[in-house]
This record gives C-alpha cells, sequence and structure tokens, in this order.
C-alpha cells in the first residue's frame, strides 16, 4: 500500500489511461459472398459443360479436359482469395499504449506495441489513388497497417486514426 495515493484514485488513473480512444479490426474486403460464389461457379461449369459436349460431338473430345481443368483453376483462385480474406488487424489506441495485433489467414498472431507519445503516422497518399500506405514507426521499428484495405477504406482509417493518435499524444 503507499502511503502517499489512496488505492480506488491510483486504480481509477490507471482504468482511465488504458481505456481505448480508438479501436477498429480491419479486414480485407469480398465483394463476392457465398451466394454470388456459388452462382457464379455454377455458370461457369455449365458453359464449361455445354462448350465441352459441343467439342466431343464433334469430335475433339480431349478438349473436354481443359474445360474442366478451368473450372477446376477457377475455384483455386476463388479458394485462395476467400482464405486470404480470414486476414485481420485489430488496432487499439488508449493514453499509454497504441497496439497492433495482426492475424494471418493461417492464424498466426504478431502484436506490435507503441508507446503513443513517440510515435509517428505516415501516410503514404498517390494523387490519384489516395492512400497508399500506412505505417507506424517508433522506437526503431516500422509496422505497416491495413495493406489490404481499398483507397477509400484506408483514407477514412488514415484520418480517424490519425485523430484518435493525437488525441491519446493530448492527454
Amino acid at each position: 500500500m503507499n502511503p502517499g495515493f489512496p488505492p480506488s484514485e491510483t486504480a481509477d488513473e490507471t482504468m482511465a489511461a488504458d481505456r481505448p480512444l480508438f479501436e477498429a479490426m480491419l479486414t480485407p474486403y469480398r465483394s463476392l459472398g457465398r451466394r454470388g460464389f456459388n452462382t457464379v461457379m455454377l455458370l461457369v461449369g455449365l458453359t464449361s459443360l455445354a462448350s465441352g459436349i459441343v467439342f466431343v460431338s464433334n469430335g475433339a473430345w480431349p478438349i473436354m479436359g481443359f474445360f474442366g481443368l478451368d473450372v477446376l483453376l477457377l475455384w483455386l483462385a476463388f479458394r485462395a482469395s476467400y482464405r486470404s480474406a480470414r486476414a485481420r488487424e485489430e488496432v487499439r489506441v488508449s493514453r499509454t499504449e497504441l497496439a497492433i495485433r495482426k492475424i494471418s489467414p493461417a492464424g498466426q498472431v504478431r502484436e506490435a506495441r507503441y508507446n503513443p507519445f513517440w510515435t509517428r503516422f505516415h501516410v503514404d497518399r498517390h494523387e490519384e489513388i489516395g492512400v497508399t500506405r500506412m505505417a507506424v514507426t517508433g522506437r526503431g521499428r516500422t509496422t505497416e497497417i491495413g495493406a489490404f484495405l481499398n483507397p477509400v477504406d484506408r483514407e477514412s482509417f488514415a484520418e480517424a486514426f490519425g485523430q484518435a493518435l493525437a488525441e491519446a499524444k493530448r492527454s
């Protein structure tokens, strides 16, 4: 027990300092949902089947395998895209800490923690595209944020995150 500070005030101050000023969960955007995926695969499969039947009826039966291969490769590409969509980043800013937690599609977690007072937020912009890269730098290390976001989402995140970091530095 510290005689100079009442325990309730110290606990309240610590809780207030650790209260998040900003929290965000960043996830990759996928415009095609499960229903759309099933529809696209059904249409591509039926088109390939119909084209394959035409080739087989004309005696070019080896071509049928290539049509099936096209459907398989398209399915694998979509599967890889949906797998990469499982990646996410959690960003949290409080008066005492900036925490960035990156979760890969495989579930591997990497965390970076910074003191908000000594942290710099770098935003690279292209005049036509908008924000192309965002990174946090501090104590000789750099952590990129939101690399998988589209330019519009990067812009809104950069604005909100920059304001939260500035607020943390003022506190």
